[in-house]
Order: structure tokens, then C-alpha cells, then sequence
């Protein structure tokens, strides 16, 4: 093979992964887009950092969106998922309840999944507490580029879902580098885990 083959090659290859990086991009941010969900029967919120007794700034904005949905009549139940690294701590499902309750919503409303670690268990728990309880669709609530990998791991588990990015998420509002920290975080996490299959590292 003659140098220059190689260099048309070797372009060709880093054209094409630019490519499929790109896409991997648009895809996030795509799926991430504000959109209004029809009416579900139950809202899941995915987990994320509590200190204690209090929702992280993050994770507070996606109970408050939720607890929007359900004050609009968007669905009847809200499955609060999340566990604890540390024991003695409330784990996150239950910092979520105790926030929801406090803004109104229903004990008997509240459900629940106070054992996992990231999101595929988030929603595998959840599912198994939905079979349970006989719900059958969803509305799942997170920051928007969180949502395109939530969505492909919710469809690997049969769910079916709405997708429902948090609007008032704290990562709009972050300076640039953060902001694009937790973009291209997302975007490696989600083509790790299309390719393959790794729920339990995140």
C-alpha cells in the first residue's frame, strides 16, 4: 500500500467517525428537546445526588417537574427512584417523596425505589414496582441530555414511555464548561451503552 492510499484511508476512517460522532451529538440533543407529554399512569424520576434530607440542585428541578405533571393531571402516581451511598442517609426516592409531599402530592400517589445505583436500575426496579402496582405506561423525567440513553435503556426493558426533560434544568443555567462537560459525559455514555450494553457502570 502506497502512502498515499494510506492517507486517503486513513482520512476516510476519521471522516467517518467524525460522522457517526455527530450524529451521536444530535441525537442526544435531539431527544433532550422540550415536548409535552400525554397523559401516562405513572411519572418516573430518575435519581440523582441528595445530601441527607435535601434534593441536590439537580435533582431537585426533576422533582419539581414531575410534581408539575402530576399537579396537571398528567398521571396519577409518581415513582420516586434512587438508593444511598451511605447508610443511615434517606436514600434518593425518599428525599424526592418527602419534597413531593411537602409541594402537595398525594402519600398514596407516591411509590417508591429506594434500592438503586444508576439509571438502568432506576427503571428495571421500577418496572418490576409497576407490574406490581399494574401500571402500564410512563413519563419519564430527567435532564435533557440525560434522556436519550434513559429512553434506549427504558425500550430495552419494554417500558413504554414519554420522555419529559426537566425545563428549568440547573445545567441550563451552568457556566459553558460545565455545561459542555456534562454534554459530551452524556454523548460517550450514550454510544458506550448502544454499543454495548453496559447498564451497570452508570
Amino acid at each position: 500500500m502506497t502512502f498515499k492510499r494510506f492517507r486517503r484511508i486513513l482520512l476516510l476512517f476519521i471522516v467517518m467517525c467524525l460522522a457517526i460522532y455527530g450524529g451521536l451529538c444530535a441525537r442526544v440533543l435531539y431527544e433532550g428537546r422540550l415536548q409535552t407529554p400525554k397523559s401516562a399512569d405513572a411519572i418516573i424520576v430518575l435519581g440523582a445526588a441528595a445530601y441527607h434530607k435535601k434534593p441536590s440542585p439537580v435533582f431537585e428541578e426533576r422533582i419539581r417537574h414531575a410534581v408539575n405533571l402530576y399537579q396537571q393531571g398528567k398521571a396519577k402516581k409518581i415513582i420516586f427512584t434512587g438508593g444511598t451511598p451511605k447508610t443511615g442517609f434517606l436514600t434518593e426516592a425518599e428525599v424526592g417523596a418527602k419534597w413531593a409531599l411537602s409541594h402537595g402530592v398525594k402519600q398514596q400517589d407516591i411509590l417508591l425505589e429506594p434500592n438503586s445505583r444508576n439509571t438502568f436500575d432506576n427503571l428495571k426496579n421500577s418496572a418490576e414496582i409497576a407490574k406490581r402496582e399494574k401500571l402500564h405506561s410512563f413519563i419519564v423525567v430527567s435532564d435533557p441530555y440525560h434522556i436519550a440513553r434513559a429512553k434506549l435503556m427504558a425500550q430495552d426493558l419494554g417500558l413504554t414511555v414519554q420522555m419529559s426533560p426537566t425545563p428549568t434544568s440547573r445545567f441550563n443555567t451552568a457556566a459553558l464548561p460545565v455545561k459542555l462537560k456534562f454534554f459530551f459525559s452524556e454523548v460517550h455514555y450514550y454510544a458506550v451503552y448502544s454499543v454495548l450494553r453496559l447498564p451497570q457502570v452508570w
